[in-house]
This record gives C-alpha cells, sequence and structure tokens, in this order.
C-alpha cells in the first residue's frame, strides 16, 4: 500500500492528494449558529476533477461548496461562504432546519 490516506480524516487526504500532484481545496466550517450538521473545524477535501472527502453540512450545501472549490482551485483565491435560513436558497441547500453556516474554502498551495 503506497501512502493510503486515513479515509476517516479529510486533512490526511488533502495532503495525500497535494503529494500527487492533485489540484486541491480545502472547506472549513469556521462559524455556525443555531442548528447545524456539522460542527466548526469541520473539513471537505476537494481535487480538481470534483472527487471529495469528508462534510461540512448536509443536503445540498457540500454540493453548492464543491461547485465553489472548483474555482477556488482555478483562481487561486479564497472564498467566504455563508449559508443559512436568512438567505432565499436555505431550503435549496437544506438549512430548512434554521440553522446558519460559515465554510471558508482556499487552495492548497505548496
Amino acid at each position: 500500500m503506497q501512502n493510503e490516506p486515513n479515509i476517516l480524516d479529510p486533512l490526511a487526504v488533502a495532503e495525500t492528494w497535494h503529494e500527487q500532484g492533485r489540484a486541491v481545496a480545502l472547506a472549513t466550517v469556521i462559524d455556525t449558529w443555531g442548528s447545524a450538521p456539522r460542527p466548526v473545524g469541520s473539513h471537505l477535501v476537494i481535487d480538481g476533477e470534483g472527487n471529495f472527502q469528508g462534510s461540512v453540512s448536509g443536503g445540498c450545501v457540500e454540493g453548492a461548496v464543491i461547485a465553489e472549490a472548483a474555482d477556488v482551485i482555478t483562481s487561486g483565491t479564497p472564498r467566504l461562504l455563508e449559508f443559512g435560513v436568512a438567505d432565499e436558497t436555505a431550503w435549496r441547500v437544506g438549512l430548512s432546519c434554521g440553522g446558519r453556516i460559515r465554510v471558508y474554502v482556499e487552495r492548497i498551495d505548496g
């Protein structure tokens, strides 16, 4: 077995994918309010091909984060994303439970 990442640890996966030469972005939950499916510090790692490991939320939030991560990988510019009941998109992204989350997405370089 060559450098198999711990599949339960998105940070280990991010490191392994980066070492393999993949373009990688890391999404991290930085704030939550009310009911949120994942705690602060939860991670989702995404590569340039759309593969992902980990979780920052449930429902369609992760699909939206993965789509944003593709832009972050291309541009290199980090993004701060916010999802919650105050947004018109709350129901569409699966936050109908009254929660709000902020997710920071950054490209892994160097």
